[in-house]
């Protein structure tokens, strides 16, 4: 029987995704963490908006401990944006907003592999309650 090979991109995702269903929920992890809200807007490369934004509340009780988001660039291989670093830090210091820029480090496309990065741009906002 013929099973087809998944992408490089299929592949990651698959991986990434294998990862985050593995860790701990974010109550778990992180028990005095209260209450997250989660403000993303995506940009390109050149900073310009993408149109895409993302605001909600998070299930601490469902949500996981690898706190990872999709790249919007439906070509890009191997990028993403994991925000649980900077999520353990601002529990850890107890912050009540954690805010910044993230690159996606991923190649732009499958052709581009080893010589053009993504470079899509992820603001966010993490509202931190305890």
């Amino acid at each position: 029987m013929y099973q087809q090979k998944l992408g490089e991109r299929a592949e990651h995702r698959q991986r990434e995704g294998q990862r985050v269903k593995d860790s701990a929920s974010l109550a778990d992890t992180f028990r005095k963490l209260k209450s997250l809200r989660v403000d993303l807007e995506f940009l390109g490369p050149d900073g310009s908006a993408k149109g895409s934004e993302i605001k909600y509340d998070v299930n601490l009780g469902g949500a996981k401990s690898v706190f990872r988001f999709n790249c919007p660039n439906d070509e890009c291989i191997r990028g993403d944006f994991d925000l649980s670093g900077e999520l353990a830090k601002a529990v850890a210091e107890r912050q009540r907003v954690a805010s910044g820029k993230m690159v996606c480090k991923g190649w732009r496309s499958k052709t581009t592999i080893d010589t053009v990065r993504c470079g899509n741009i992820l603001k966010y906002n993490l509202s931190l309650g305890y």
